[in-house]
């Protein structure tokens, strides 16, 4: 239903699926990040460098379509910056939130304080596109901000490179079921007594 007064658009049935839709990844990330951080970190550095890819490119070739946010949010603010200051310079702005989430994706991949550094301004920008509604799949963003989260509390003291060359490293120490079948297995020696 569109309220003609402030163009607002809250409810789309034609995004019911892709909103859905990113529901249901934004769990399976927060789920991730909590069972299997490892892979949880690396499905955050992908979603954060493909969001900046995407970014970039639309704000390159169609950046008006980010106007069309300003019929999604729910927020008068919101609406006011999108279709005020941001309306004048959306290819500035867009590519400086590509940065911004490519930066972010970059982080995660490190340790230490980068990769908390990286993880807080991922949980900060996901709550605060939370405002834009529908086109931020609320709740999505802030289902998402909540596996940061989780990943800040369950550690990110090595890089995610480093994780992957440590796991690699033991599961080739270790011979694959198929080699400890062919193994001959040796008889016990008879012990010597003389």
């Amino acid at each position: 239903m569109e309220d003609a007064a402030s163009g607002n658009m809250s409810f789309r049935p034609e995004l019911m699926g892709p909103h859905l839709a990113s529901i249901a990844i934004a769990l399976l990330l927060a789920v991730a990040a909590w069972k299997r951080p490892n892979l949880g970190r690396a499905l955050f550095v992908v979603l954060f460098a493909l969001a900046s890819l995407l970014n970039t490119y639309v704000a390159l070739t169609a950046p008006d379509q980010y106007l069309d946010y300003a019929k999604l949010t729910e927020s008068p603010v919101y609406r006011a910056i999108i279709l005020g200051p941001f309306a004048r310079h959306i290819v500035e702005y867009v590519l400086a939130i590509a940065c911004g989430q490519a930066m972010i994706a970059l982080g995660l991949t490190m340790r230490g304080l980068l990769a908390r550094g990286a993880a807080v301004g991922g949980i900060v920008f996901l709550v605060a596109i939370a405002p834009l509604g529908v086109g931020s799949a609320f709740p999505s963003s802030l289902i998402l901000a909540g596996g940061l989260a989780v990943l800040l509390r369950r550690g990110l003291d090595e890089t995610l490179l480093g994780v992957l060359h440590l796991r690699r490293a033991r599961s080739s120490a270790r011979p694959s079921s198929r080699a400890r079948a062919r193994s001959p297995r040796r008889a016990p020696r008879p012990s010597r007594r003389t």
